[in-house]
């Protein structure tokens, strides 16, 4: 069975913006999986410590028939190759990726929480959800758009476009 799924994109430091390209392609490259539509990439500042640069973000919809746990296995190995280290709770990174929504599925076990539980109050996770998918409801039908509006303002910022990498 084939599932709409939204992976959040996250990144920081060494280029973020080419990070963020860089993992576009890997996602659009894992088995059972086709990239459904990119977002822009959006600055902000980060969350939880300040002493850090700002966030490059941005989201993808994928169709993918791995399931949700072994989409984020997929994640995990992505971010490792990216040198993701965990230091630091909301610290800076390489590549953080999300697994923001899988289909209408609610998980919620040891190693996974989907919806991802931090996204009604992040605006750099909601606005790339809104490019995506105007119309997004999550499972329990709370509809993006109105979550952006109530959303603290992070001083969300549109990239421009990136050029394609070769």
């Amino acid at each position: 069975m084939t599932v709409l799924a939204y992976i959040g994109l996250g990144s920081n430091l060494e280029n973020p913006a080419a990070q963020l390209a860089r993992a576009v392609a890997e996602l659009a490259g894992l088995p059972g999986t086709t990239l459904q539509a990119q977002s822009p990439f959006y600055a902000s500042r980060p969350v939880g410590p300040q002493d850090q640069p700002d966030f490059v973000n941005g989201a993808v919809e994928l169709a993918t028939t791995l399931t949700a746990h072994q989409l984020l296995d997929h994640l995990q190995s992505i971010e490792q190759a990216h040198g993701r280290e965990r230091k630091q709770h909301w610290g800076p990174r390489t590549l953080d990726l999300d697994l923001l929504m899988y289909g209408n599925e609610t998980i919620h076990d040891e190693r996974l929480t989907v919806p991802h539980a931090e996204l009604p109050g992040r605006d750099f996770v909601l606005q790339p959800l809104l490019d995506l998918n105007p119309g997004l409801t999550l499972p329990d039908g709370q509809r993006i758009q109105s979550l952006r509006r109530q959303c603290p303002d992070n001083q969300l910022r549109r990239l421009p476009a990136q050029p394609a990498s070769h």
